[in-house]
Parts: C-alpha cells; structure tokens; sequence
C-alpha cells in the first residue's frame, strides 16, 4: 500500500481521515493521546507543503450536531501542537476556509457524524463533498481506529479521488499486526482490553487459534 511518504503533495489538497475520537468531559478534552498520534502524518504533509484537510468523527451523536461531540475543542488542541495555522470550518464555511488556504496549513472539518446516515451509511453524496473539498486529488488513511467501518470518510470517499495512501499510524499497525500475527514470537501472549465485547467475539476467536495465552482485561 502507497503510503504517506510516496507522495508528491508540494501545492496539493489533501483529505487525511484521522481519529481524533478523543474523551472529552464539561468541553474538555482529558487525554490528547489520538491527536499525538496523528501528528507525525500531518507533520510530514506540512513540511511537504500540502494543503491539509482533516476530518474525523467524535462520539455517536444521535441527533444531528451536538456541541458536546464538536471537534472544535481538537481543532484547538491541533494549533497547540503543531507550527502552522489551523482553521476550523462547519458546513458551507468549509468551502470557503480551503480555499483561501496557503501551502501548509490545515482545515479541521465538523464532526463527520453529525451528517447522520450519510456518514455511516456510506452515502455517495457526502463522499463526493469530502473529495471535492480537495479538488478530487489525493486521500490519505490514518484512522486506524475507524478502519473497519465502511463509512462514507474512510471507504467512499476512496472512490472519488485520484491518489490514495495510508498515514505513518495506519502503516505502522498494519506492520506489526501483520507480523505479530502471522509470524508470531513465542511465546505469544495477547492482550485485549476495551469495553465491547460485542464488536471483540471475531477477533478473540481469530486469536485464540494464534496465541498460547489470550488476556482480556
């Protein structure tokens, strides 16, 4: 798979799917572990000279927008981190912040869920949208977190632009899980944690067929 540092992005548009699904409590966000994690992705983009848009989801807003799932606060987070100028831009505004920006900049889109069945149903139309903000040019993947939902801004989207490629995130768990996996040192003891259980019974069957010891905490 292209990754990111098989890209020629100098004065390109470039759509980066991201996770910053983060935990946030009264506004707040109470640990900035995901935006980190995307950093050396759009760190790379930057310095290339591209023109970032980013966009992810947060929580599951079951009602259209609700303030208390905005990416606004990771917007906020993102300028801190980063030393380049970061916009952030809800619905027609979006079209507006991408171009007027400058090689080297990034526009921090709204929450892709609060567009509902568009989102997570993968509807073509939404897709479309998040391509032509970036003139149809080049998607990049680093939401591993969100790799397995065929969702309109990871999968659809795939289908509008010129050029696709995975982030340093994506690359480097594809990496290890795929040799963690497949060519295990033993002995290989896995470790599961988080609180669905539901989404895990797939993967705890696929494991305990690998591993000697499985751990689920």
């Amino acid at each position: 798979k292209k990754n990111v540092e098989d890209l020629q992005v100098k004065g390109r548009k470039v759509l980066v799917r991201v996770d910053f699904n983060v935990p946030m409590k009264d506004g707040k966000i109470t640990n900035d572990n995901r935006i980190q994690a995307a950093l050396p992705t759009i760190n790379k983009l930057v310095e290339n000279g591209a023109k970032i848009v980013l966009c992810s989801h947060l929580g599951k807003p079951k009602n259209g927008p609700e303030e208390k799932f905005s990416l606004k606060a990771a917007a906020e987070r993102l300028a801190e981190l980063v030393n380049t100028k970061v916009a952030f831009a809800i619905g027609e505004n979006a079209k507006k912040a991408v171009a007027e920006m400058k090689d080297g900049e990034i526009v921090v889109l709204e929450n892709t869920r609060f567009r509902g069945a568009e989102e997570t149903k993968n509807g073509e139309a939404f897709a479309k949208e998040l391509a032509d903000l970036v003139d149809d040019d080049v998607f990049v993947m680093d939401a591993f977190g969100s790799a397995h939902r065929a969702h309109a801004s990871t999968a659809g989207v795939t289908k509008f632009v010129k050029e696709t490629a995975v982030g340093y995130l994506m690359n480097k768990e594809i990496e290890f899980l795929g040799n963690a996996v497949e060519n295990p040192v033993r002995p290989f003891v896995a470790i599961l944690g988080g609180a669905k259980v539901a989404d895990k019974l797939n993967v705890i069957s696929n494991l305990l067929e690998k591993c000697d010891t499985l751990i689920i905490g």
